[in-house]
């Protein structure tokens, strides 16, 4: 630490205060071979509690070393269709991922010094959008239709490219739905260096979407962003990955190496004269760097700590330049918006929520994975494409750990961003997690708690110190607190200040789930 502080220069306090954010970066002494295991809602709902009793009982407890290798309990590993997951990472090698894992196969990686990655790879689907390609070389792509959309787009110009994304009426897929064309007529419209951005940072219990676009198509994201730095008017695009995402980290590198040496990265971009360039950041174990303020601070190389707005980020982002930030489902529209014109992509979905939609559907389904809908899908004929629920439906967690619990009585809801926020719940990231009666639910809002206040980034009081006392409050009630009623009025009291008083939308999201939960009877005075 004192090393890279003299190197940089910082403050070794600087450092230290940067590299103990980031839940993969270690700075105490750890064996050569860790491997963190999911124990997050999904996977819950399929039964890794008991995975993870049977791995302590014969390996030891998470955070012992054992003959060279540790386990550690994590968050999501964005793995969710699997069931059951592990994160390894290994020292002086590669990281690699297993999905679905087995007790058996841990024990095994833990004493191997070089593992290898063993996850099944994801079809293709046909007659969709989004999902109908899989193409990790560049003849591959080129085959398949790639970089049409990127000489359509230089051949019209960037004013005509601006106009399609506007006419289109995409918003964006990572949560917030804010409409494209507005964010990239604002940064188009400034002068002076500007930066493009994929927010690829995608952890949100539940959602794996992005990770299957990626691991399948890398070069449709890079088509994607080279046509938004063009139409902005930017010369550096950003990618920034979630560290456990290995697959997709090294599929992105190697399509980048192959798009710069086939002539459509650099200074001279297929021929057209316009310079643009990628680079690739990988994130080290923060949920809040999904958060767009953030992600800039940790490119940058600070903590992930969330900016104050205004300025906005079109205006002041990255490096304190006007930046576009979108998510990889948004971005991966693009190629069809400009070659299709924005109204065909409009006439897709509803009034308000245009296009298709990819949705996660996970849980105690049949036939869990990515699906692609026009928007105006319900939860029910979601959950009839994943094969049905696998027992008797409990509840349906939709938009993650930031969303809402609904029960059967709502599977006639279209999943649209117009119908969510009418019903009082916000669509999120596309998670369509089912829960059935075998499940313990209040187990999984408890969880949905701690990932709140373990990922909280403590730069604000109301999200730092009210993410704990929520879960605090909900294990008073699990472990029968005679205050029922004063506990959860304590819970309401809660919500309103991390709602109204939280910096971003990490805190102002984080009590969604439990009132939801309240709402439907999932905790209370039978919890």
């Amino acid at each position: 630490m004192n090393y890279i502080a003299q190197r940089v220069p910082v403050s070794p306090a600087e450092a230290f205060g940067v590299a103990t954010f980031y839940d993969l970066i270690a700075t105490d002494e750890r064996p050569p071979r860790v491997a963190h295991l999911c124990d997050d809602i999904a996977c819950k709902a399929t039964g890794v509690d008991g995975l993870l009793a049977d791995l302590t009982q014969r390996f030891g407890e998470a955070g012992r070393t054992i003959d060279g290798g540790m386990w550690r309990h994590s968050p999501c590993l964005g793995q969710c269709e699997k069931g059951s997951a592990a994160f390894v990472q290994v020292a002086g090698g590669d990281d690699v991922v297993i999905a679905p894992v087995t007790v058996d196969q841990v024990i095994e990686i833990l004493s191997v010094d070089r593992p290898t990655s063993m996850v099944e790879p994801t079809d293709p689907t046909p007659g969709t959008t989004l999902l109908a390609r899989q193409a990790t070389s560049l003849e591959a792509f080129v085959e398949n239709g790639g970089y049409v959309a990127l000489a359509h787009g230089i051949a019209i110009g960037p004013e005509q490219v601006l106009a399609e994304i506007t006419a289109s009426g995409l918003r964006g897929r990572g949560g917030a739905a804010f409409p494209a064309g507005i964010k990239w007529n604002a940064v188009a419209a400034e002068t002076g260096q500007k930066y493009v951005i994929c927010n690829a940072d995608e952890s949100e219990p539940g959602t794996f979407k992005d990770r299957v676009l990626m691991e399948g198509d890398p070069f449709g994201l890079i088509e994607a962003l080279t046509i938004a730095g063009y139409a902005v008017g930017a010369q550096r695009g950003y990618i920034y990955i979630r560290g456990e995402y290995p697959i997709a980290h090294a599929r992105l590198n190697e399509a980048l190496d192959q798009a710069r040496a086939g002539g459509y990265l650099g200074e001279d971009v297929a021929g057209s004269g316009f310079a643009f360039d990628i680079e690739l950041r990988k994130g080290a174990g923060a949920y809040i760097c999904g958060e767009e303020t953030a992600l800039f601070n940790s490119i940058e190389g600070f903590r992930g700590e969330p900016r104050q707005k205004p300025p906005f980020p079109t205006q002041a982002g990255v490096f304190g330049r006007p930046t576009l930030v979108n998510n990889v489902e948004s971005l991966m529209n693009v190629p069809a918006i400009v070659l299709d014109g924005g109204e065909a992509f409009s006439a897709i979905g509803t009034e308000d929520s245009k296009g298709p939609k990819l949705f996660c559907v996970s849980g105690n389904v049949k036939d869990p994975g990515v699906y692609e809908v026009p928007f105006g899908a319900t939860t029910g004929e979601l959950i009839d494409l994943a094969g049905g629920v696998d027992g008797e439906v409990a509840a349906v967690l939709i938009g993650g750990a930031a969303g809402a619990f609904i029960t059967e009585a709502d599977f006639d809801l279209p999943l649209t961003f117009e119908d969510t926020r009418a019903h009082g719940i916000g669509l999120g990231s596309g998670v369509v997690l089912v829960f059935n009666t075998d499940t313990d639910l209040p187990d999984i809002v408890s969880r949905i708690a701690h990932f709140f206040a373990e990922e909280s980034c403590g730069v604000c009081v109301p999200c730092r110190a009210g993410t704990v006392r929520q879960e605090e409050t909900l294990l008073r009630i699990r472990t029968g607190s005679t205050e029922v009623d004063t506990e959860l009025a304590l819970l309401g009291d809660l919500d309103q200040v991390l709602r109204e008083a939280s910096i971003c939308g990490l805190g102002q999201a984080a009590s969604a789930a439990v009132q939801s939960a309240l709402a439907i009877g999932i905790i209370g005075r039978s919890s």
